[in-house]
């Protein structure tokens, strides 16, 4: 029909406002749908000191959390991904399509190179804005935690801890996420051609495409989510070793020498459950919001 939006014969060059807009809101949707997942991550991530905090998988964790808890503790912290996420993934997808688009990677045939450089520039950007909305998330996660606010956690990390305290994690976390997004876009923009060379519209292809991806580029970097776990939960933990880690090196030395290889693995399972659909959520709703608002 004449009227169909036609998501990939839409013009590539239709502005950063544009990509900026329909990031911010897929990224709202994807982080707030599976959040209670992500947080049951972070629970599997941190060492804690107390076995009523130790589950054994995803569905010990909803279990337990649940019962002695209550479900609405799954939802703690939302709040900061909804402030944090919205201009991130702006920022994110905006930069991502700037560069996609300088770099060449819009123009007929393969050019993974320039979408690696593109995906890789937008996490770095991104990232340095959402780094602390996620460690403010990240303790008010943890078992326990004190804090049912946003703005008290915030002021009182940043009265104990200093500014250094919303940071000290964001070089593990690019060092995590440059290669997760430069993975993720890659392997969604090859599955997209793949699945769907026409390039018509097929919102299916999205969701496959863009799922599998994040599953892959989950797996792949969990190790350095643990890290980046252990270093933003630090001054909620009353491991005073823990509490004293400065970087990603003392993170990695402490996973080591406490749990071994499998340490690396914590949170695997939850993580790439929750990477898969929300990715899959993400990139649908992107394409959707993009074209809806070029529309």
């Amino acid at each position: 029909m004449a009227d169909e939006v036609e998501y990939e014969a839409l013009p590539s060059n239709a502005g950063f406002g544009v990509n900026m807009l329909a990031g911010a809101l897929a990224g709202i949707t994807e982080h707030a749908v599976m959040f209670p997942v992500d947080s049951i991550k972070t629970r599997m991530q941190v060492f804690a000191t107390s076995p009523a905090a130790v589950y054994t998988g995803v569905g010990n964790a909803f279990t337990r959390i649940s019962s002695t808890e209550g479900i609405r503790t799954l939802w703690r912290g939302v709040s900061s991904v909804i402030l944090g996420a919205g201009p991130a993934h702006a920022v994110h997808f905006g930069t991502y399509e700037a560069v996609k688009e300088l770099a060449g990677a819009n123009e007929t045939g393969n050019h993974w190179v320039a979408i690696s450089l593109a995906g890789a520039s937008a996490t770095i950007a991104s990232d340095a804005l959402m780094n602390p909305f996620d460690v403010i998330k990240q303790r008010m996660q943890v078992h326990k935690s004190e804090f049912r606010s946003v703005f008290t956690c915030a002021r009182v990390v940043y009265h104990k801890e200093g500014l250094n305290a919303f940071y000290v994690s964001y070089p593990t976390t690019l060092t995590m996420t440059v290669p997760f997004t430069a993975v993720q876009f890659t392997v969604y923009e090859e599955l997209k051609k793949l699945l769907n060379p026409s390039g018509a519209y097929s919102p299916t292809t999205h969701m496959i495409a863009g799922g599998l991806a994040g599953g892959v580029a989950a797996g792949v970097t969990t190790p350095l989510d643990v890290a980046k776990t252990l270093l933003q939960t630090r001054g909620s933990s009353a491991d005073l070793e823990i509490r004293n880690t400065k970087g990603m090196v003392d993170a990695f030395r402490i996973i080591w020498q406490r749990d071994g290889l499998k340490g690396f693995a914590r949170g695997l399972s939850p993580r790439v459950m929750t990477f898969m659909p929300s990715n899959a959520l993400c990139w649908l709703s992107y394409e959707f919001f993009k074209a809806a608002i070029r529309e």
